[in-house]
């Protein structure tokens, strides 16, 4: 199997209790996000993958959750990181039609039905937090 590292960005309006969604062309809905490239920080990688998919630029803040499954179709172990993040600028609009059909603001209860994955929900992704360093090159 081959290891891929995943990123999502969890984008939460408080005022109107709405988390920020797309929906991949050829999967399902999901946080913006994707896996990340050689070279690149965990970090990095959300911040482009949100970009690319939303046209929004982000902060990325704390690691909210660690999910890990592996996709026997496609041979692949998958270590997905959701960082909460805020956006600092742009507007949303989708940048590559044939990737994201879709981008949405839904409320919790859509978020929790389209992310059965979190098992205790957005409600839980809200409280929690990891930390998270880039250590650099390690020899």
């Amino acid at each position: 199997m081959k290891r891929v590292d995943v990123v999502y960005a969890f984008i939460f309006d408080p005022l109107k209790q709405k988390v920020l969604m797309v929906n991949n062309a050829h999967s399902t809905w999901s946080l913006p996000g994707g896996a990340v490239e050689l070279g690149e920080t965990l970090e990095q990688g959300v911040i482009r993958e949100t970009k690319e998919e939303t046209g929004l630029e982000i902060e990325a803040g704390p690691i909210l959750a660690v999910n890990e499954a592996f996709f026997t179709k496609q041979q692949h172990h998958g270590l997905m990181f959701t960082f909460q993040a805020t956006v600092i600028d742009g507007e949303v609009q989708i940048e590559d039609k044939n990737e994201i059909t879709e981008i949405e603001w839904v409320d919790i209860d859509t978020a929790n039905e389209l992310m059965p994955y979190h098992k205790n929900g957005v409600e839980e992704l809200m409280k929690s937090s990891s930390a998270y360093t880039f250590q650099g090159n390690v020899n």
